[in-house]
């Protein structure tokens, strides 16, 4: 019987990639399997309680699809979005992730996670769900993404919202109809304005 739990682990850590114990214990598995695995060398640890497949290919979106494991109520924003839609030059070393204002600061040990509090309807709207390494990670779309760094110029520089604004229209991301809509979500229409009429 533990023979075959351990190789039902073992498969399930195959498929999903990144995982933590309440992943497995969703099968009927308890977690005492996942720390077998890791003794094996069949995972990997990559933080408190979050552990990869071992030689798992890893993406481009690796440290997000971890950052949504450990922020499992977060939402990736600001240049982590950016640069995964493709609408900046900046590599940033950490990941910007949007949590509730009242939610509990998550721990992280190993990955660098920037933390942003929203509340409301600046929280919830926009955002999508994309999978990257068999994760499903909460992600804003390009026109939220946008009207965000303009929100928050001052933590990432308006150069880098104007950027980003450029890309989006260049490459037809979106439309100025999404673009106008959540400035006005994230209550900066006015800030918006002129640099929306100048490329509309």
């Amino acid at each position: 019987m533990g023979a075959s739990k351990t190789a039902n682990a073992k498969n399930i850590a195959r498929k999903i990639g990144i995982l933590r114990a309440k992943d497995l214990a969703a099968y009927g598995i308890r977690r005492a399997y996942l720390y077998r695995l890791h003794k094996m060398g069949v995972v990997d640890r990559v933080g408190r309680g979050l552990y990869a497949y071992h030689n798992a290919n890893l993406t481009e979106g690796h440290s997000i699809a971890e950052a949504s494991k450990k922020v499992q109520h977060g939402v990736v924003c600001l240049l982590s979005a950016l640069r995964f839609h493709g609408l900046t030059t900046q590599n940033p070393f950490e990941i910007w992730m949007a949590i509730d204002r009242k939610a509990r600061l998550p721990k992280s040990d190993t990955l660098k996670i920037r933390l942003v509090r929203y509340s409301g309807e600046a929280l919830t709207a926009g955002v999508e769900v994309r999978k990257i390494e068999r994760v499903s990670v909460r992600i804003y779309c390009v026109a939220k993404t946008v009207a965000d760094c303009f929100k928050y110029r001052n933590k990432i520089g308006l150069d880098v919202a104007l950027e980003a604004l450029r890309d989006c229209r260049k490459k037809r991301a979106c439309t100025m109809d999404e673009l106008w809509h959540y400035a006005k979500i994230c209550r900066i229409a006015n800030v918006m304005r002129p640099y929306l009429e100048a490329i509309a």
